[in-house]
């Protein structure tokens, strides 16, 4: 048996992504895992991505199939705030762990495994569909450019194209059929625009994201009074997510919704970024990234030991109650 060395040991082809891929086109050992030299390292896990977080929920929920499935199976709609900020930790992984990026990858995949089921429309779907999970993948590659290029200060074509292939690196890491993934930078322009103009849908689980008035009060304001807070989110930091949201949209995405956009909105969504991007200029660069993606690097420059156990979200983050027994969510905290 062929072995790969980990940051924490050797790691035996059977130990990752649960002893096979879920396809004959995934893996047969272990891929080559992203590192610090890459621009997915260096604009992906910023901060700076919640302000896009909106845009990515909402564009894969407009897949019919990834739409039917958080409608059906998340809790989204029980707790935004939790299942985002949870989710943030493997998804991060992904990129950030290391020689143990594959593991996590498996594990992220292996969460939707019973994710299936028929939509209101008698269409049937499983969240493991090839096209569907790289759907997801998609939105995180493009997520990461729109951080670059509106709130990081620009990025050029050349960087576009090495995140693409970076982009397919990253994927590499859930074991999953290649089939759907372009294959040049070119051809993924070319299946963005398809998806936005003929595949996406408007539905209840993408309103749902973009309904952030009626987001519960999360862990970090609660010092904030009720009758503060509601006006304030329903009022300002709403309304500005949505229109941030919207200014990252393809126009057909736009058309669709129902959502308009202006010169002058450009201009200002533009000038907002820049602002945003000399706010973050002034914060240490360790303290611009998640948790997770700290970690990443803090074992790549030497500064922690390689073996370091992996960050994991605050128990805050942990499902509700009576969905910590299921397959389906990342649950790290054992008997909470």
């Amino acid at each position: 048996m062929t072995q790969h060395t980990s940051e924490a040991g050797p790691l035996t082809s059977e130990a990752v992504a649960g002893g096979c891929p879920v396809s004959a086109d995934g893996y047969d050992a272990p891929p080559t895992p992203l590192g610090p030299d890459s621009l997915t390292w260096k604009y992906f896990g910023d901060w700076r991505g919640m302000l896009q977080g909106p845009w990515a929920g909402s564009m894969q929920n407009m897949h019919p199939q990834l739409g039917a499935a958080v409608e059906q199976h998340s809790t989204f709609p029980r707790e935004p705030w939790p299942r985002v900020l949870r989710s943030l930790y493997p998804i991060g992984g992904v990129v950030f762990d290391g020689d143990r990026a594959p593991i996590t990858g498996a594990q992220v995949r292996d969460y939707h495994i019973d994710i299936k089921g028929t939509d209101a429309k008698g269409r049937r779907y499983h969240a493991l569909n090839p096209d569907v999970f790289y759907w997801a993948h998609s939105t995180f590659f493009m997520g990461t450019i729109h951080v670059a290029e509106r709130f990081c200060g620009g990025i050029t074509e050349a960087d576009k194209r090495q995140l693409f292939e970076e982009h397919i690196t990253w994927y590499r890491m859930y074991g999953m059929s290649m089939r759907p993934v372009p294959k040049t930078w070119e051809e993924f322009q070319e299946y963005w625009g398809r998806m936005c103009r003929e595949v996406l849908e408007d539905n209840k689980a993408t309103r749902d994201v973009l309904d952030l008035a009626h987001y519960p009060k999360p862990w970090f304001a609660q010092w904030i009074p009720d009758t503060l807070f509601s006006p304030l989110q329903r009022h300002l930091v709403a309304p500005i997510m949505v229109w941030l949201c919207v200014g990252l949209y393809d126009e057909p995405v736009r058309e669709l919704l129902g959502y308009s956009w202006s010169r002058r909105d450009e201009w200002l969504h533009r000038r907002f970024g820049e602002v945003v991007r000399v706010a973050f200029s002034l914060l240490p660069a360790r303290h611009r990234k998640h948790p997770r993606a700290r970690a990443g690097l803090d074992r790549a420059s030497g500064r922690v030991p390689r073996d370091t156990p992996l960050p994991q979200t605050p128990a805050r983050n942990l499902p509700p109650l009576d969905e910590r027994h299921k397959p389906a969510h990342y649950c790290p905290v054992a008997g909470v």
